[in-house]
This record gives structure tokens, sequence and C-alpha cells, in this order.
């Protein structure tokens, strides 16, 4: 998803695995399933234009880059060119992130029951390549996570079974 999407009048927005969504002002952005993933919301307060990005994968090494999206780095600094393409400025944008869990115990020297937390590393040292100060995060732990983000207010929001709603 390269472009994103804008909506108005309070509209829900779902932003998929891998997949990117841009608003403006009005509506909801919301993504699933965060386990091991991590969402991220970029936000310029100043014209509540916001962002939010559910990537996968800590970096991109598929040839080609067929999903920027799917990947920390490529899908982070895609998304900031797109948002200061509608106006905003880099100096004015700030992240919040969540996700990042251990969602599965592997026995033996794999990484793969670490992705959580390369992903976390990660989105936080691409944010802060690209100078983007993390003025929020709910990251690690063992759950997955829902998380609702809200451009006009710049409030997240993460829910997870079983536990109370967190507000970023």
């Amino acid at each position: 998803m390269a472009g994103g999407t804008s909506a108005a009048n309070g509209q829900k927005v779902t932003v998929g695995i891998a997949d990117m969504k841009i608003l403006q002002w009005d509506g909801e952005l919301i993504t699933y399933a965060l386990g091991s993933c991590i969402g991220i919301c970029l936000w310029d307060p100043n014209i509540k234009l916001g962002a939010l990005i559910h990537i996968m994968l800590p970096i991109n090494m598929e040839a080609g880059r067929k999903n920027t999206m799917k990947y920390a780095d490529t899908g982070i600094k895609e998304t900031i060119n797109l948002l200061v393409g509608r106006g905003a400025r880099k100096d004015r944008l700030v992240a919040k992130i969540a996700g990042g869990a251990k969602m599965f115990e592997v026995v033996g020297p794999s990484n793969l029951g670490n992705i959580g937390e390369r992903n976390i590393e990660s989105v936080k040292m691409n944010l802060r390549k690209e100078g983007i100060r993390i003025i929020s995060e709910n990251v690690g732990g063992s759950v997955a996570r829902t998380l609702s983000f809200y451009p006009a207010t710049g409030i997240g929001e993460i829910r997870a079974y079983g536990q109370p709603v967190i507000t970023l």
C-alpha cells in the first residue's frame, strides 16, 4: 500500500497487516492482531494529519521491495515522505508505537521467538534516524493488541483481551 487513504465524517479505516493508511482531522485508524508486529502512529499535531503503519518485520530484504509497509525501515521512510507530501512538516512529526510481543516460546538457538523484540529495536532505531520523537509506547509483553489512532486528537488506544483500555 503506497499511497494511504483519506476519510472523513468519523469513518473507521482499517489498516491491514503490512499496510498503512492516512487520515486528516476526522476518523479513526485501527489495526488488529499486533502480536510481534508493531503499529506505528505518525502525527503532525499542527495540521491534525496522522498515519498508522502495521509493520511485520524489522528490515526489508525483499528484492524489488514489493511491499514497503511490511518492514520498519522502508515503511517508516515512505510514510514520512507521504505525510510531508500532504503538508506535514517532518520536524513536527511525533510517533506512538505499540506491539512487539513475544507470542511464542521457541526452544533452541532460533531468533524466530524474538521477532517482536527485533521489531521494537528496528522501529526505534529507524524513527531516531529520521529525527522522529516517540512520545508514547506500549511494547513487548506476550499479548496481541488492537491499536486505534485518532488524528483529530493524537490519541491512541490499545485494547487487549481481558485487559483495560490503555491510552497512548
